[in-house]
């Protein structure tokens, strides 16, 4: 049971360090907008938005996961 709760920690973690990468390329995307660098700017909404994404397929993964385990019944 203990190694199942620590897997299930591992993965909340991979879902936060990914969401912490997306909020790295916001914050390089406002810098480059600022400094009129619409490309590279661009470039970093892209790269943030490819976390965004894998940090929601991760975190279905887990939902999906509790449900299969959860009882309906309550």
């Amino acid at each position: 049971m203990r190694e199942r709760l620590e897997e299930v920690a591992r993965q909340y973690d991979e879902v936060a360090a990914e969401l912490e990468s997306a909020v790295r390329h916001l914050r390089t995307t406002a810098r480059h907008f600022r400094e009129g660098e619409v490309p590279r700017a661009s470039a970093h909404s892209w790269a943030a938005w490819g976390h965004v994404s894998a940090a929601e397929r991760l975190l279905r993964a887990l939902a999906e996961l509790h449900a299969s385990r959860s009882n309906a019944d309550g």
